[in-house]
């Protein structure tokens, strides 16, 4: 039985939307959500200050990319995130500029934003993958960023809340629990159990 877009990998869905398949396009970029999602939002704590929606951003980044998609050349997974950190790197100036209130196209924001997003694609586990047992084959295969992610995405809010605060955006426990409205050891013991659903969860990625 021919397999489903649903179930292809990243690489057999590229080559499916490179032949002219929009169903397979969709789900491509579908599947990029949460990761160009949580890129967004680091980016938008560090310096917009939750002005922006990162939803919005990312919507706006797969209109472009649904657009402009002949123009990607890639084959590969990593290829295709890194055309879609660009991407998101470009609304990402557009909209610092409005903030900012400066008209023209400004190329070397663009660029120092594409080398942020990288640089947060790439630490974006900070060791969480690192730290398990025996990672499955997917986790070894794929974009890790994009599996942490997606993981991050099936736990439960707070648990989410406290790992991106600590673990992405690299925050002490104090400001965690400030920013959580939660003292500073229920937020210990918060991050402890959520440390350890979440690192269940990557298991099965």
């Amino acid at each position: 039985m021919p397999q489903s877009p649903n179930d292809a990998d990243p690489e057999k869905l590229l080559l499916l939307a490179q032949a002219g398949d929009a169903a397979a396009l969709g789900l491509l970029l579908d599947r990029y959500r949460n990761y160009l999602g949580l890129l967004a939002r680091l980016q938008i704590g560090r310096r917009l200050r939750g002005k922006v929606d990162a939803s919005d951003l990312v919507q706006e980044a797969f209109l472009k990319a649904h657009r402009d998609f002949d123009m990607f050349r890639g084959t590969s997974e990593k290829e295709w995130v890194a055309w879609l950190r660009q991407i998101l790197a470009m609304n990402l100036a557009q909209v610092v500029r409005h903030y900012c209130a400066t008209g023209r196209r400004d190329l070397a924001l663009e660029r120092q934003l594409t080398v942020e997003l990288d640089h947060s694609s790439n630490v974006m586990d900070r060791g969480l993958f690192a730290q398990q047992s025996s990672p499955s084959q997917q986790a070894v295969r794929r974009e890790q960023a994009v599996l942490l992610a997606d993981a991050l995405e099936r736990l439960p809010p707070a648990y989410r809340e406290v790992i991106i605060l600590s673990h992405l955006e690299g925050l002490g426990f104090p400001e965690v629990a400030r920013r959580m409205n939660r003292t500073v050891d229920s937020v210990k013991h918060l991050w402890a159990r959520a440390l350890a659903k979440l690192r269940g969860v990557l298991k099965t990625e």
